[in-house]
């Protein structure tokens, strides 16, 4: 199924969903703040993280928009959907004594359940764009010499 979608229909579903959620986070970091520091996470550490994920979020989606570092892009989406795909499924799985989110806009309405779909639909999403866009780097690289 993902192998019919053009590197370029994944790369703006992918900049897409990283400028939504760090521009969401952005706009209601209070809250954002507030729910970080109910992350199962030290403390002094939580306070970086309320501005560098919305920061690495809008540097992934610029990698994403700029075809020449569109490959580095990728490879940060896999990270981070790998990231928070496990971190869903621990929280889907019950490791957590509380249950934490930290999660804005629509994806917050979302059911664990959904959300741990979506995260795996947009984390084979990005792994399928990056091995195309290798395939097709590779291939170029070849015509060249």
């Amino acid at each position: 199924m993902f192998r019919k979608i053009p590197v370029e229909v994944i790369t703006v579903l992918l900049i897409f969903l990283f400028a939504y959620t760090a521009i969401s986070k952005m706009a209601d970091s209070s809250t954002f703040g507030k729910q970080l520091y109910n992350q199962p996470l030290p403390h002094w550490f939580t306070g970086h993280l309320v501005w560098l994920i919305p920061l690495i979020e809008l540097i992934t989606a610029g990698l994403l928009v700029i075809s020449s570092t569109r490959l580095y892009g990728l490879l940060f989406s896999v990270i981070l959907m790998s990231v928070f795909t496990v971190y869903v499924g621990l929280i889907y799985f019950g490791v957590f004594s509380k249950i934490p989110c930290s999660c804005g806009g629509v994806i917050a309405s979302m059911s664990w359940t959904g959300h741990l779909i979506f995260n795996i639909i947009f984390l084979l999403l990005a792994i399928v764009g990056l091995a195309k866009l290798r395939q097709v780097k590779s291939i170029n690289d070849h015509q060249v010499r």
